[in-house]
């Protein structure tokens, strides 16, 4: 089984989020090809699909809708999985849980995520540093008590990566690792 993981990355966090998430598909003995989605990568030929992107107001960035958009027929007949990394869990604790739903909201709504019938969809935090913010959103930021850092929570990021591994063998009736037909019944070479 071929897997793409394929990112849109402004400053990296997103870029190491798919690498990690690539790494723990291929522990579990799969096939995966890592790829940036302004690079322009085809879905043709692989039997299962993990998309990510940045957040940036509210949004995938630009290469990532854009690659959504040319290829949502054939995403829409494999198996997907979509990541988002934003920034709510460096606002203040008050806001954290409200940020996170309506950010998801959102981001689906804009995806639209009903016609790409995803298998499931996570918004992990990133890295937030203090000079990605300028003037008064710099500003507005610090006065609501939002916090600059890495708030990537690598257990769930892995915790996820797996839970795909282990969707990926129960549809193929195979466990982790063992050899797999894939989506389309033909056997991996």
């Amino acid at each position: 089984m071929r897997i793409l993981v394929a990112f849109a990355s402004r400053n990296g966090s997103t870029a190491e989020i798919a690498e990690r998430v690539a790494g723990r598909l291929r522990g579990a003995g799969r096939d995966v090809d890592v790829a940036e989605m302004g690079g322009g990568p085809e879905v043709s030929g692989y039997d299962a699909v993990v998309l990510g992107s940045a957040v940036h107001n509210q949004a995938w960035l630009p290469e990532a809708a854009d690659f959504v958009s040319r290829h949502v027929s054939a995403l829409s007949a494999l198996p997907l999985w979509l990541f988002s990394v934003g920034m709510s869990d460096g606002l203040p604790k008050l806001l954290r849980a409200k940020g996170k739903q309506l950010q998801e909201k959102r981001i689906l709504g804009l995806l639209g995520a009903d016609v790409l019938q995803a298998q499931g969809h996570r918004l992990f935090s990133g890295v937030y540093r203090e000079g990605q913010l300028k003037g008064t959103a710099h500003a507005m930021f610090k006065l609501i008590g939002g916090r600059f850092g890495d708030f990537r929570d690598w257990a769930a990021i892995e915790s996820w990566a797996d839970g795909i591994s282990q969707e990926l063998a129960a549809a193929a009736g195979t466990l982790p690792g063992q050899g797999q037909a894939g989506g389309n019944g033909r056997e991996d070479p």
